[in-house]
């Protein structure tokens, strides 16, 4: 029992005293910096259609939201404020037949549900 303990000790210690250390450094191409500024300002251009689920108070939205959060998981999914109610959209399709088939699904659950778009934001 003693030699386990020992033999034991003997390499939880040398795993701890060959132990490295070190620092990576990045050097990142400035070509890069455009590209991923291009890209973002191209996708802010793109135009998406979207699932409104429904729509009614804040409480109203927050349980929905969370429904739909459950169900669709991996979808994106946001609270709008239109007023006078806050409206659940689910999705962000860039193909209307993507948008299309995913709506067919939702209805399916939410018969009340539509289908928004092309929707463009300009942010």
């Amino acid at each position: 029992m003693r030699t386990t303990i020992l033999v034991l000790l003997t390499l939880l210690f040398c795993c701890t005293a060959l132990a490295q250390e070190g620092t990576i450094s990045v050097e990142q191409d400035q070509k890069m910096e455009q590209l991923l500024s291009v890209y973002n300002r191209v996708n802010k251009q793109r135009e998406y259609y979207q699932i409104q689920v429904g729509f009614g108070t804040a409480q109203k939205a927050e349980y929905l939201k969370s429904k739909v959060d459950v169900e669709y998981p991996g979808w994106f999914s946001k609270i709008d404020f239109e007023e006078p109610t806050f409206r659940v959209k689910l999705g962000k399709f860039y193909d209307l037949l993507e948008a299309e088939r995913r709506f067919q699904l939702v209805r399916k659950k939410y018969p009340n549900a539509m289908l928004i778009g092309p929707i463009n934001d300009k942010d």
